[in-house]
């Protein structure tokens, strides 16, 4: 298993959105300082889009992680492929509420004595939905009007949108002007430069390494870098098919023959000095 040759306790270059291998790039300490400014000073509504593979949902799970449950209640939804209906009850789930009620106005009442009892506690809610871009525009328009829940004097729940780049040109829309006027901050995260995904790499082996000195040499993090252009799901993508080479290869630097090799196995092209089964990602690799 690669894992033992290199000394890793775990994969470093998984894509699920693990809070503990976030790199805080300064694009992503600058993201995390919006959201939790909007969150502690109730600015409302909070935007924060970015290309795709960028970590805006890593960064989400990263933000739940620095609220304090206990102060901070919070809802995410991750489908956000549901009528206006099922979004509510999504909401109301999330929040640990329950989610019975047959109409929009039965929910939004549950919804709204929760909201004034945790401000009662010195609380506050924080609705976040990712992949917002999805989002149907009766649905958009639903979560605008969460945003009447307030007192006289504040905002009951504080909204946090999180989407593609597709998402700031869809609030666009004629019908979504109102949505648009209330996000009072916003932040697009782009993807890494050279030196940031350079760092990227070793960061992600230092947080899955138990012993060893695997790396990356120039070459390869050049070649990664072409790939994928400093998106962080395609860096983690050709990363983890080079380190597979490099394995094969019995090296523990990854050069840039590894990521070449890897990279051409993402498009089926496998080279002939390699056992072919071994780089396919699919039942052979229990195999191997």
């Amino acid at each position: 298993m690669y894992l033992d040759f290199f000394g890793l306790r775990e994969k470093p270059f998984g894509l699920t959105p693990d809070p503990k291998f976030l790199f805080f790039s300064e694009k992503h300490r600058e993201a995390l300082d919006h959201l939790l400014y909007g969150i502690h000073q109730k600015e409302g509504f909070v935007l924060i889009s970015g290309d795709t593979g960028t970590g805006k949902t890593t960064l989400c799970r990263a933000l739940l992680e620095r609220l304090d449950p206990h102060e901070v209640k919070t809802s995410l939804v991750l489908n956000p492929l549901l009528n206006e209906k099922e979004l509510l009850k999504a909401i109301l789930e999330d929040f640990g509420l329950p989610a019975t009620g047959t109409t929009k106005k039965e929910l939004l009442d549950v919804l709204n004595r929760f909201l004034l009892k945790t401000l009662a506690a010195g609380g506050t809610a924080v609705l976040i939905i990712d992949e917002a871009q999805h989002l149907s525009t009766e649905c958009l328009e639903q979560v605008r009007l969460l945003s009447n829940l307030e007192t006289h004097k504040e905002k009951l729940i504080q909204i946090i949108l999180v989407g593609s780049e597709e998402l700031p040109a869809k609030l666009e829309a004629f019908d979504l002007r109102h949505l648009q006027q209330r996000i009072s901050l916003r932040y697009h995260l782009r993807p890494l430069d050279r030196r940031e995904t350079r760092s990227y790499l070793q960061h992600r082996l230092n947080m899955a390494r138990a012993a060893g000195s695997t790396s990356f040499d120039k070459g390869a993090h050049r070649e990664i870098y072409r790939f994928s252009k400093g998106v962080p799901r395609l860096i983690n993508i050709v990363a983890e098919r080079s380190l597979l080479a490099a394995y094969l290869g019995g090296s523990r630097k990854v050069r840039l023959s590894h990521v070449v090799d890897g990279r051409q196995s993402l498009n089926g092209r496998f080279p002939r000095s390699r056992p072919r089964s071994i780089l396919r990602l699919g039942p052979s690799w229990k195999g191997a």
